[in-house]
């Protein structure tokens, strides 16, 4: 048997941005080929055994509206639930999750093996085939040249890596793999503005060797809200969560470390590449924050066995001596045993400037980069990315318009739009901070704002979009009902308030604005409407509290949203001199030629761009076109 060579599209790269890219593209009827180093390591967690967090998990829940697999597999292979800053605004919560690290890979495996259209091979790409400035294929390391209409790049810390343990530098893309030093090498002869980032991990523990009774127990949540809106949830209430633990680091830690700044590849010029400035290794922490006594760790199992954990917050690259001195002055470590030394990894990235918003390349066409090679980190982050490049891939393919999601739509809009349009200078992570609208782009209701996509791509089924619609019905219809109901200053109803907790009213109100006063509960609510307790589940109820507390500042964003769209149609010619138009400086041409922005608005997010070099902008461009009229 002949083994096939011609694909659709052609996804390199086994971790989330991969996994989410080849899925995607094969559901969407891509014969799709996913190549990767190690089938076994499909969806490897290579850092921290957990999933979302805070801005995090809004891009996990806009993957699973749009069809994605993330939220799935994290449900089933979920061993601790916790939602973060859950005494804050909805806005900036943020649902995150311990998972198995072994049966996440499992999980994802399975669903790439068994999934119509996808071909899993086992092998090390070495080069893009390009013709004429087109992508046509793959070489790989065992000589086989695959061909295919779109190529997608999913390479994370894999492009010329390189680890650091103390002086000690090993070539590889993760613990005791192969780096992809060719193809990293290839990018560059293709003409791509190639960097170099850092990130890195910290030492895992053997259980039996950790004193977990001198430590802070948190525990999950008792009340689970998984990622997927198609996971049962009740059934999942049945999860058995395992706590995780906190301890801290202390002033002998600090000593110990600071001790070894001389060994610590950070400082002594062996890394070049950008760390995290938002998740710092402990000696850039000790660094930079002299003044604080102590920093805080998370003690985390990384399967259902409980048979290692994870010491998140203490990421390093100093010697293995060093590693084991510090960890056993750390309260509840002093016996640890080491299983996994931490390490700092150094990778190659491209430029992400050098991407359409389809997260194709501008230079080569029919070639997508979707994650650490763009730039950002995490897993999330290189998940929807991998999403949005297989989708637009397969659309391109069927000569479909490209999915483009705009800033006022999702986080997975807002993130692209800061890559394309700002790059990045550190290694990119999400924020809710980052978002201008995020009132709007809340965790809860990434499903009312994506799902009908994921419906149009056929990628989400009928049942689940009706679903969603159903959900979306109930929550308009209830907040209408409150809308036209209106509460008087009347005895009975100012004795009823007194009985719910609530101040008095002095002029006729309605019922919108009662219930969205801070305190007002979904109990309160039932008191009010008790017609609500069995017309509404609890989850339509949650919603109608926070459109009715943050109705206004909602009203308010989508005015904003309304003037932004009527920037978005005032597109910039293609062909359009900018050092022609007097009154921009040659700062700000020189951004706008090196960004080429589509319209106004992604000029405006441009790093430097002023708003007067926008109006400067749009008076020239509404000149041109009245003078060609």
């Amino acid at each position: 048997m002949v083994q096939k060579t011609n694909y659709d599209v052609i996804v390199v790269g086994g971790g989330h941005a991969g996994i989410e890219a080849a899925l995607v593209s094969a559901r969407m009827g891509m014969q799709t080929l996913f190549i990767t180093m190690l089938v076994e390591n499909i969806g490897a967690t290579s850092c921290n055994p957990a999933i979302g967090g805070l801005a995090k998990g809004h891009l996990v829940k806009e993957i699973d509206a749009l069809g994605g697999e993330m939220g799935k597999i994290t449900d089933k292979t979920s061993i601790q639930f916790r939602v973060l800053n859950e005494n804050k605004g909805p806005a900036v919560r943020g649902t995150r999750a311990q998972i198995d690290m072994d049966r996440y890979r499992v999980e994802a495996r399975n669903v790439c093996l068994n999934t119509e259209n996808l071909t899993v091979a086992q092998d090390l790409v070495t080069k893009v085939l390009v013709e004429k400035n087109e992508a046509i294929g793959v070489r790989t390391e065992l000589h086989i040249d695959y061909f295919a209409k779109k190529v997608i790049l999913t390479t994370g810390t894999f492009l010329n890596g390189v680890i650091h343990i103390g002086k000690r530098q090993v070539q590889a893309g993760r613990y005791g793999e192969f780096p992809s030093t060719e193809l990293g090498e290839n990018l560059k002869e293709l003409g791509f503005r190639v960097g170099r980032l850092k990130t890195g991990t910290t030492a895992r523990i053997d259980a039996k060797s950790i004193d977990f009774s001198v430590m802070e127990v948190q525990p999950g949540d008792e009340v689970i809200k998984p990622f997927s809106f198609s996971t049962d949830k009740e059934k999942i209430q049945n999860l058995k969560q395992l706590p995780c633990y906190v301890t801290y680091t202390n002033e002998k830690t600090h000593k110990i470390i600071e001790d070894n700044f001389y060994q610590a590849p950070l400082f002594t010029g062996q890394i070049s590449g950008i760390g995290p400035r938002y998740c710092p290794s402990i000696e850039d922490k000790i660094n930079r924050f002299r003044d604080r006594t102590r920093h805080h760790l998370f003690i985390e199992p990384q399967t259902a066995e409980a048979t290692e954990y994870y010491i998140n917050g203490l990421s390093t690259s100093l010697p293995t001596e060093v590693q084991r001195e510090m960890i056993a002055s750390i309260k509840g470590l002093e016996n640890a045993k080491i299983v996994r030394y931490g390490y700092a990894i150094e990778y190659d990235f491209v430029d992400p400037t050098e991407l359409k918003h389809t997260l194709e390349t501008k230079k080569i066409k029919n070639l997508y980069f979707a994650g650490q090679i763009n730039g950002t980190t995490g897993y999330e982050e290189a998940a929807a990315q991998g999403l949005m490049a297989g989708i637009n891939a397969a659309l391109a393919i069927q000569n479909r318009e490209p999915l483009v999601f705009r800033r006022d739509e999702a986080y997975i809009g807002v993130m692209i739009d800061d890559l394309i349009t700002k790059g990045v200078d550190e290694p990119y992570r999400v924020f809710t901070s980052r978002a201008e609208y995020r009132l709007l782009l809340r965790e809860d209701n990434a499903h009312l704002r994506l799902t009908k996509y994921g419906y149009q791509l056929n990628l989400v089924s009928k049942e689940f979009f009706e679903k969603v619609e159903k959900f979306r019905q109930n929550i308009e219809e209830a907040v209408a009902d409150l809308q036209n109901r209106f509460m008087t200053p009347s005895k009975e109803n100012l004795k009823f308030l007194e009985k719910l907790g609530q101040e008095r009213i002095k002029d006729k109100v309605s019922y919108l604005k009662i219930v969205g006063r801070k305190d007002f509960t979904i109990e309160n609510l039932e008191e009010l409407l008790p017609e609500y307790k069995t017309k509404y589940s609890d989850e339509v109820k949650e919603q109608v509290l926070i459109e009715a507390k943050y109705f206004n500042y909602i009203q308010k964003q989508k005015e904003q949203i309304k003037i932004m769209r009527s920037m978005l149609k005032v597109k910039i010619p293609e062909n359009l001199d900018f050092k022609s138009i007097s009154g921009l400086s040659n700062e700000i041409v020189e951004k706008l030629e090196k960004f080429k922005p589509r319209n106004l608005q992604d000029a405006s997010q441009i790093s430097g761009i002023t708003p007067a070099a926008i109006d400067i902008l749009h008076i020239y461009i509404k000149m041109a076109t009245r003078n060609k009229v």
